[in-house]
């Protein structure tokens, strides 16, 4: 019996047969302009496809797209369902599984998230170097093998941070570097809950990615990650936080982060 991502993978093969991607794209709000880059590209709603999330989240489109960056074959979902619309912690599980079946071996994932520092304001990027699974939810609950003892160390590969570094300053695009928490959501933190995030070591804060990270590394993928600075985190500034706030920030930046995230991935390439 079929498995749902093989499933999956059968009806991309069909729509898309001449597709080989290495690098697997999760696009968070305000990366959309990524797809911009993408060339000879097919796009196949999510839908269509078995075990695929419905996009739940304005700003998601809920799609998968084939196509090429450069030389570099993509694989680029566009929207993620998060674990806050129904609970779900493996709700990323079968596009992911799917895409590393197709032959992706790397992950590169986009978030939009909420600064905890005052030199990394609205409009900035970052680069995730490690995380804080402040929920403590993981997608490997209820396996049995010893394969869910996953090591998490070095989760966001060092060599694919140094390459996103190395391209952020060829193209003098400045690249912030830190720590991700993540929170469930959907409601945004309170200023006491974002004083202990910056006591724990956190740099931004966001309600996405990290499941993704652990079923990657689960996969074997590597995995390099970027935040969108979109707001300033509670109780740091007198701007009221809402997610039209979150995708009125994103847009203003959204051709930079897209031609980054871009040109990070053609490096992966080269």
């Amino acid at each position: 019996m079929k498995s749902t991502h093989d499933a999956a993978v059968s009806h991309v093969r069909k729509r898309a047969s001449k597709a080989r991607p290495r690098v697997a794209v999760v696009l968070g709000s305000g990366w959309s302009g990524l797809t911009e880059h993408v060339r000879d590209a097919t796009r196949i709603p999510y839908d269509e496809l078995a075990g695929f999330p419905k996009a739940g989240v304005s700003g998601h489109t809920g799609e998968l797209v084939l196509g090429r960056i450069g030389k570099q074959e993509v694989a680029v979902l566009s929207g993620r369902k998060h674990v806050y619309e129904e609970g779900d912690v493996n709700a990323m599980r079968v596009p992911l599984l799917a895409l590393q079946a197709l032959g992706c071996a790397v992950l590169v994932q986009t978030n939009a998230a909420g600064s905890l520092d005052a030199r990394m304001g609205p409009g900035s990027l970052m680069l995730v170097r490690d995380h804080i699974n402040l929920a403590q939810l993981s997608p490997l609950v209820g396996e049995t093998t010893s394969e869910r003892f996953v090591d998490m160390v070095d989760a966001y590969d060092p060599q694919l941070c140094e390459g996103a570094l190395a391209v952020a300053r060829r193209s003098k695009t400045p690249l912030h570097q830190g720590v991700y928490l993540w929170c469930l959501g959907p409601q945004f933190e309170t200023p006491a809950e974002i004083r202990m995030f910056r006591r724990l070591g956190a740099d931004a804060v966001g309600m996405s990615t990290v499941p993704e990270t652990i079923l990657a590394r689960r996969a074997g993928m590597k995995v390099v990650a970027f935040s969108l600075i979109t707001n300033m985190a509670a109780g740091l500034s007198p701007q009221k936080i809402s997610h039209a706030h979150t995708l009125e920030q994103a847009g203003r930046v959204k051709e930079t982060a897209g031609k980054l995230l871009a040109d990070v991935i053609e490096e992966i390439a080269a």
